[in-house]
């Protein structure tokens, strides 16, 4: 028995061997455990300021992490060829000499993370053939070089985050062609490295979080065909996402969360087609707009938790068929109706807790299905009416549901004829108080049929009351004002009448009494109002040139005539006529400007 103890004591190393698993004797540095029967060396918080030797070469993981090593040298490793695994994680590492993982071809982890590396010389990953994950994470790199990764050509994950990274070269990714994951937190980047990017061909998850981005630009993540997942987290600057800052890709996963949106990037989703989930968490969104995800036709689920939502608009969700979990806990929504679902009988998952509940008719849906449906361990909780004020969902009895969860119809309370008759340039106000439960929504249709808008000359303002500014001839008509909630609606008209304004005193007519501008009289205004830009037209013009034309014509003519008769006086003789004319310049002197021309003709 002390024999076979002894063996074990000390020549444990050398009976492994024999069977193949483990190393040779006295092949385990000291500070250091050994555990040969899955062949792991660790040195981990051990106070090694290098990296020790006597390694035996069989080992296939090496833990050096939480020493106070400095730098590794070239070749550190070049003896460790069944070495799978090895984590130099929270050293004090400041220098990696090129070619210091030579040899280790079958290294498929490296962790460096928590170290204070700033630059990454190009060749440090030399030999590193078979390598699947590196993790650099926690350093101090400031920038990662032009081929800088080309020699972990087999590489999936890159966690970079967490360094003082201002700048990715656009080839610094180059020979990256099987990077599935990259992971790039808490750096110094004030734009998407793009160009970099459309290196990794085979990327499908990207996480970027705590960056200080202010803007998607269009075509951020271009020709990434694989990507399926988008993480974009804490970017408390990002309050622009680009229309096509995210079209050619085919994600099924989005998240762009902790951000500074006041709207859902309705433009920037459409392209989104494989969307399945969806994730605006943290930003100051205060409203889904109905109609506007219905491209997303494969969403399943939203989450927009902890936003400032103070609505859901009917139809939000219309034509999301697949829908089937809402998450808007800790909002600022006072109900949430039936209309927004394109099929509320598809939804799964609600989580409506956080939000100040009025428990009313609109509610009365999610009552009557809240035994199917999964609030996800939190039941929503009513804040009103006083007489349900903080009972959960779950207290309430199928007998209480249509005593208690009803609504008063909208109703207009002052009914009185309103009608104006004014002149144009004059402002008018129309009012129109309604009054139920759930307190109603104003809105004026125009005399042409048109919603009235809160901003404009023509608009409604947050009381209700409709607001004419500067009445025009075109403004008459009826306007109708609509006061609707959830249990009904109500109406009523109002007339205005805008009585036209002479614009010209010397217009031919103009009824006085008439409370509507005559079509001709405008013609009239305007044509009366373009002035001439020439004091002649073009027939003038022609006139004038012709007539000089045909003088200059005559007065050749007459002097042709003068000489036929003169040489006919003198007999046959031989003679030469010369005539000359200079016209007045119409630059220089021209005198007064009495004559066209100068006419001199020699006879000899």
């Amino acid at each position: 028995m002390m024999f076979v103890e002894s063996v074990v004591r000390w020549g444990t190393w050398s009976i492994l061997l024999q069977f193949g698993l483990g190393v040779s004797a006295g092949s385990c540095p000291s500070r250091c455990a050994c555990r040969p029967e899955v062949r792991e060396v660790i040195c981990s918080g051990k106070y090694l300021n290098s990296v020790p030797e006597g390694f035996s070469n069989d080992a296939r993981r090496l833990d050096l992490s939480r020493n106070k090593i400095k730098t590794v040298g070239r070749r550190q490793f070049s003896g460790l060829v069944q070495l799978q695994d090895l984590d130099l994680s929270d050293n004090l590492i400041s220098m990696i000499e090129v070619e210091a993982f030579l040899g280790l071809k079958n290294l498929k982890t490296l962790r460096i993370k928590n170290n204070r590396l700033k630059i990454l010389p190009v060749g440090v990953f030399s030999g590193l053939y078979s390598l699947r994950l590196l993790d650099l994470s926690q350093n101090e790199i400031l920038v990662f070089l032009d081929y800088t990764f080309k020699e972990v050509a087999n590489l999936q994950t890159l966690e970079a985050g967490e360094n003082d990274l201002v700048f990715i070269s656009q080839r610094a990714f180059f020979g990256l062609q099987n990077l599935q994951e990259l992971n790039l937190d808490r750096s110094n980047l004030t734009s998407i490295p793009t160009e970099a990017l459309t290196q990794l061909q085979s990327l499908t998850v990207i996480r970027m979080f705590r960056l200080t981005i202010s803007s998607l630009p269009n075509n951020a993540f271009r020709r990434l065909p694989r990507l399926r997942t988008l993480q974009i987290l804490n970017w408390p600057a990002l309050d622009t996402i680009a229309s096509n800052s995210l079209i050619g890709l085919n994600l099924t996963s989005l998240t762009i969360s902790s951000c500074n949106l006041t709207a859902v990037p309705y433009a920037a989703l459409r392209h989104l087609v494989y969307l399945r989930f969806l994730d605006l968490s943290y930003n100051p969104i205060t409203v889904i707009q109905g109609n506007l995800l219905g491209d997303l036709l494969r969403l399943q689920e939203l989450h927009l938790a902890g936003a400032s939502l103070l609505r859901i608009e009917p139809g939000a969700f219309k034509g999301l068929s697949f829908f089937r979990m809402l998450n808007v806990t800790s909002n600022m929504l006072t109900t949430l109706e039936e209309s927004a679902f394109h099929s509320v009988g598809n939804l799964q998952v609600l989580r409506l807790d956080g939000n100040p509940l009025a428990c009313d008719c609109r509610l009365l849906w999610v009552m009557r299905r809240r035994q199917r449906l999964n609030f996800d361990g939190h039941q929503p909780t009513c804040s009103s009416p006083d007489a349900v004020q903080q009972r959960e969902f779950r207290d309430f009895s199928e007998k209480e549901l249509v005593r208690l969860f009803t609504c008063r119809p909208a109703r207009i309370m002052d009914r009185r004829p309103q009608e104006a008759r004014v002149e144009e340039g004059t402002t008018v106000l129309f009012s129109c108080k309604a009054d139920g439960d759930p307190f109603p929504t104003i809105t004026w249709i125009s005399s042409h049929k048109n919603t009235v808008s809160p901003t404009g000359r023509i608009r409604v303002l947050p009381n209700g009351t409709l607001e004419v500014r500067f009445a025009q001839v075109q403004d008459s008509g009826t306007y109708q004002c609509l006061a609707v909630n959830a249990a009904g609606n109500d109406s009523m008209s109002v007339g205005l009448y805008v009585k036209g304004v002479p614009r010209n005193k010397t217009t031919p007519f103009f009824l006085e009494e008439s409370w509507v501008e005559p079509p001709d009289l405008q013609n009239a205004n305007s044509s009366a109002q373009m002035a001439k830009p020439y004091p002649f037209d073009a027939k003038t013009l022609i006139i004038a040139t012709t007539m000089g034309f045909l003088s200059f014509l005559s007065s050749v003519a007459i002097c042709f005539v003068f000489m036929f008769f003169w040489s006919q006086s003198k007999g046959q003789i031989k003679h030469t006529a010369t005539i000359d004319f200079v016209p007045r310049s119409s630059v220089g002197g021209g005198g007064d400007g009495a004559d066209g021309g100068r006419f001199t003709m020699k006879l000899i």
